[in-house]
């Protein structure tokens, strides 16, 4: 690519990213009063960082079963409210565990 075309493609995301940002500043100018408005925007940090997450999960291992099982450790384990260092531990070894109990079978 040439130089000319990547200033004119880092000109056009600097200033589409900077719109989404700069529009509700400029827009909204009072304290959001609405419940439900406050609270869908109390949850949209979770809901981003849930959508990014997820399916890199999924995928962070060579079998989608073994990425299952240390999902499913590592979400029984948080909601029993471990601490991260717990839930990760587990997460690795259902991992390790099942993808050993593959690899085995194969």
């Amino acid at each position: 690519m040439e130089n000319g075309g990547f200033w004119i493609y880092l000109l056009i995301m600097a200033g589409s990213t900077y719109l989404i940002r700069a529009i509700p500043f400029a827009v909204i100018r009072k304290k959001i009063k609405n419940r439900f408005i406050r609270s869908f925007l109390y949850y949209i940090p979770y809901t981003v960082l849930t959508a990014m997450t997820f399916p890199a999960a999924l995928y962070a291992t060579d079998s989608v079963l073994g990425a299952a099982a240390g999902l499913c450790a590592a979400v029984i384990l948080a909601f029993r409210k471990k601490s991260l260092i717990v839930v990760a531990a587990a997460a690795c070894a259902a991992v390790l565990i099942v993808e050993g109990a593959v690899s085995f079978i194969r």
